[in-house]
């Protein structure tokens, strides 16, 4: 009896992926007119102390300036900075220059500090919350007697204003003194420095808001009577403005990463090692070349290597797209985190670490999310400048009321500190990067570049490289083409009977085209080519051509009629 049919699948892939850019060195020769034969390393390290687009431009200036360091990228978006360097450049160096700054460097280990992550997300959503719960009486005291003036009234009948103002300046000052106090202790060095960013325009314009208030509260003396007036509740409300602020930029910077520590999560951490005097568990960072390693069924693979013993199907569906799983047996490669089947694998492993096809993936990701693109030129160029003209344009402001309205002058200044915050400007780009190219990562789509995000708006026309790249990854059988001499529902219903013992995706197609299937016995799966199987009394052979062949099955009248659907 021969089961035969035309599915609409694709063969798969039993070769090992081939991906374009895994296989660069991380180091290598720069060939140069003036430089030839030095050697030219790239390395990753995490920041610290990122605030904004001027934050960014300043470590990248102040890094480029150490001798050494070719090119200095940094991501606003992931707190990431990436130095191209020529020749020996000591990490101390690195440090002391970031430091001089006011920013922290430390060397990027390679994984993701998601708990750390969450920490200062979940520390600043308090810091937030605390900041509100001690300026919101303040802001509807205040603000509520602009919109309402008996609430004034009300207030001055009843506790006094001057009460009422050491109440908002207890309440206020200890909301700078605590949730607050980061802005402090960044900006004002900053400023000291020459060089003030955006924790520099929050200090200043606060501190000047809570200064004058305090003098206004306590030594009113000092000003005439038509200036005296407090700001409590602007400092209070700016601080806890722009700590949301931080916190909406912390959760989305979040979102942005989650791809890389989505692609991350899919190695397993911990591999079942075979050893001389048995079987050890052992985390992945203590694995070496030649290790024996035993892949359970149901299991990811844990490094990449060779299988010495065993067959099973592996679903590599995580680098090629395929959704077919692909046969492995004896001699074959293996990719680690790709999904092993239902058969159990021993693997050599050859490649552990850094070295496997996904530490590669996961940084050409980072090295696509940390390109410069050409519309970032343009920002850099805004936000060099942009801080200083702020404080230049708010002295202005501040002196320009101060002739027409006094009593105004100090909040149009520390408005305009305040508002002109280059914060979007600098993370606009890099988080829509690591967006784009994070989610094109979990769609399989690699990015080498960058800057490749920026000429798709360009393009009209995408090219995939094979059939079935699109499709759902399920199999289905559409049409039956059945030798002389045997019915549709006979052939259907034997080869149901055999393929409800494999575990292969085309064998679902299969059962699920047909219901009530008889018993089958001695199966046998032939890896790569079908399986076989005794239905009855006869022998049934569900397969490739190939196996077909190796059988004496003629089936090229079948095969052309098929291939006419």
């Amino acid at each position: 009896m021969l089961a035969t049919g035309s599915q609409q699948s694709q063969a798969p892939c039993p070769c090992r992926p081939e991906i374009p850019g895994l296989d660069l060195p991380v180091t290598g020769t720069l060939k140069s007119s003036n430089m030839e034969g030095t050697v030219q390393s790239t390395q990753r390290f995490r920041v610290t102390g990122l605030h904004c687009a001027s934050c960014k431009a300043r470590l990248e200036a102040a890094l480029a300036a150490v001798p050494g360091i070719q090119e200095a990228r940094v991501n606003l978006a992931d707190a990431s900075a990436t130095l191209h360097m020529l020749g020996s450049v000591t990490p101390l160096r690195i440090q002391e220059a970031a430091e001089r700054s006011g920013y922290g460097i430390e060397i990027d280990s390679g994984n993701v500090p998601e708990q750390e992550e969450r920490e200062d997300t979940a520390r600043l959503s308090r810091d937030t919350l605390v900041a509100a719960a001690l300026v919101l009486p303040v802001f509807l005291v205040e603000m509520g007697g602009h919109v309402h003036p008996p609430v004034h009234h009300f207030v001055a009948q009843s506790i006094g204003l001057q009460a009422s103002w050491t109440l908002q300046f207890l309440l206020v000052g200890a909301a700078l003194a605590g949730p607050g106090r980061r802005f402090f202790e960044s900006g004002f060095p900053a400023l000291l420095r020459g060089r003030p960013d955006m924790n520099a325009l929050v200090a200043l314009g606060t501190s000047a808001a809570f200064g004058f208030s305090t003098v206004a509260t306590f030594l009113p003396s000092l000003f005439p009577a038509s200036a005296r007036a407090v700001y409590f509740e602007a400092a209070g409300v700016i601080i806890t403005l722009i700590l949301l602020g931080r916190l909406l930029e912390a959760r989305a910077k979040g979102k942005a990463g989650s791809a890389i520590q989505a692609l991350i999560g899919l190695q397993p951490q911990v591999a079942r090692v075979v050893t001389e005097s048995g079987e050890e568990d052992r985390l992945i960072e203590r694995l070496e070349p030649g290790d024996l390693v035993r892949v359970r069924p149901g299991e990811r693979v844990p490094v990449d290597g060779s299988v010495v013993d065993g067959s099973s199907l592996v679903d590599e569906s995580m680098l090629t797209g395929e959704p077919l799983a692909v046969p492995k047996a004896e001699g074959d490669v293996v990719t680690g985190a790709t999904l092993n089947g239902k058969g159990a694998l021993l693997v050599r492993a050859t490649r552990v670490g850094r070295d496997t096809v996904l530490a590669r993936i996961v940084q050409l990701v980072r090295d696509a999310q940390a390109t410069r693109l050409p519309v970032e030129a343009l920002v850099d160029r805004v936000t060099a400048w942009f801080v200083p003209a702020v404080v230049l344009v708010a002295v202005v402001a501040a002196l320009a009321w101060l002739a027409f309205a006094p009593e105004l002058a100090l909040v149009a200044g520390v408005s305009v500190l305040i508002v002109a915050c280059p914060c979007a400007m600098g993370l606009a780009v890099p988080t829509s990067i690591m967006t784009g190219t994070g989610r094109a990562a979990e769609l399989g789509v690699l990015f080498r570049q960058g800057d490749a995000l920026q000429r798709l708006s360009s393009v009209d026309t995408v090219a995939f490289d094979k059939t079935g790249t699109l499709t759902e990854g399920a199999p289905r059988l559409t049409h039956v083409e059945v030798a002389d001499g045997f019915e549709r529902q006979e052939v259907l219903k034997a080869a149901a009977a055999v393929e409800a013992l494999s575990e292969h995706p085309v064998a679902q197609a299969v059962t699920s085209s047909e219901e009530g299937w008889p018993e089958a016995a001695g199966f046998q799966s032939l890896s790569g080519r079908g399986a076989v199987a005794t239905v009855g009394n006869q022998q049934v052979r569900v397969g490739s051509a190939r196996m077909m062949a190796e059988a004496g099955i003629d089936i090229s009248t079948l095969a052309e009629a098929a291939k006419d659907r």
